[in-house]
């Protein structure tokens, strides 16, 4: 009796062994094993790029030179922090974390905008002189972020949803232009010229939606269908499809007018740089969301260009040539959350093989967008 119980015993184990082996080499993963690659690339970055105590902010700066912080890097922790919770990550902690630390940077305790830029001095992360102005693409992802959190924790603990709809009111009042109804760079646009700087990754449709259904603010019903006409104009300019990191938008009938290089920010100004290379992963972001036509339209168009190439390479020009001979995760992550959003398998499993398996160490900007990209 007893070998017999010690036979069954072994079969039993041997079944559940091989039950387990069949299950981790011979079937698809469950949903939840795959996405948690995703988790795991969060954990490498937060270990890499996250600093502070009781206030985490996200390093800019790459591993060299003093500590830097940009609300551009604010706005992408706190947005894969909360997209990491909801793939069951336990990150509340940290969240909270880095909403304090966007709290003690707003440009004043009146003006909820974060200080673009923090560098450390003396051992406390400050702002100085024009640092202290503000940057629409950090505010735009850091009220995107309060909202989600506000639906994935409640606002009991932390009042997430007054916080966000305090910030929104803000950036339409501080960061809009009031003739095209466009984004502006940042606060400190005030004169026609600069409010007519447009940076086309900044038309983050998806988000203007689901700001107005939040806020019940028609404003942002506005923002988004200009928002769409101006990606309607902008896909059409040419044959490619593709966004410059800059243009010029003007008057109600939004006219556009390309940049110099140079004329704002870099030589890229007219190409796809470091701030287009953004533009495919928020149209495929604004199509999650809300599945329209004119998205849907100018995401396909920039996808069978970058469909012809055999990798994705860093900056190009508007009609499509590459301008280095290297590629870059910041150009070639958002590509692929867009070609997985649309189903484009074959561009997805081109460009998954270009990403790096582990977050790269110093480069905060291409890990960062590889990372949030990886959370949607």
């Amino acid at each position: 009796m007893r070998k017999q119980r010690w036979l069954l015993k072994t079969l039993g184990v041997v079944l559940l062994s091989g039950l387990a082996w069949g299950l981790t080499l011979g079937q698809p993963l469950p949903a939840q094993a795959k996405t948690s690659q995703a988790v795991i690339q969060y954990n490498q970055w937060k270990k890499i790029y996250v600093g502070g105590k009781t206030q985490k902010y996200v390093k800019s700066n790459g591993g060299s030179g003093s500590t830097t912080a940009l609300s551009e890097g604010q706005g992408y922790g706190m947005l894969a922090t909360v997209l990491a919770a909801k793939k069951g990550a336990n990150t509340r902690t940290t969240f909270n974390q880095m909403y304090k630390y966007y709290r003690a940077h707003r440009v004043s305790s009146k003006l909820p905008l974060m200080q673009w830029q923090q560098t450390k001095r003396s051992g406390k992360m400050t702002s100085q002189g024009s640092q202290k102005n503000s940057a629409t693409d950090g505010d735009l992802d850091i009220a995107y972020a309060l909202i989600l959190a506000d639906k994935q924790w409640g606002s009991k603990q932390i009042n997430y949803k007054q916080v966000a709809k305090k910030l929104l009111t803000t950036i339409k009042q501080k960061e809009l232009n009031p003739t095209t109804y466009l984004p502006t760079m940042g606060n400190w646009a005030t004169s026609s010229y600069d409010r007519s700087k447009l940076r086309p990754s900044d038309l983050t449709t998806g988000y203007f939606k689901t700001f107005a259904k939040y806020t019940k603010d028609s404003t942002w019903t506005k923002i988004a269908s200009r928002s769409q006409t101006a990606i309607k104009k902008l896909s059409a300019r040419h044959k490619t499809g593709l966004f410059p990191d800059f243009i010029l938008a003007t008057g109600k009938s939004l006219k556009l007018k390309a940049v110099a290089p140079y004329s704002i920010e870099s030589g890229t100004d007219n190409q796809v740089g470091y701030n287009a290379c953004r533009v495919p992963w928020r149209l495929a972001q604004t199509y999650k969301l809300k599945h329209d036509k004119v998205t849907k339209n100018a995401l396909n168009k920039q996808l069978r260009f970058f469909n012809q190439k055999k990798k994705i390479q860093a900056v190009y020009t508007l009609g499509g040539r590459a301008v280095n001979n290297y590629s870059n995760a910041a150009f070639v992550a958002p590509v692929h959350f867009a070609a997985k959003t649309m189903k484009k398998t074959s561009l997805k499993n081109r460009t998954a093989k270009q990403l790096p398996k582990r977050v790269p160490r110093k480069n905060y900007y291409s890990a960062t967008l590889q990372v949030v990209t990886g959370l949607e």
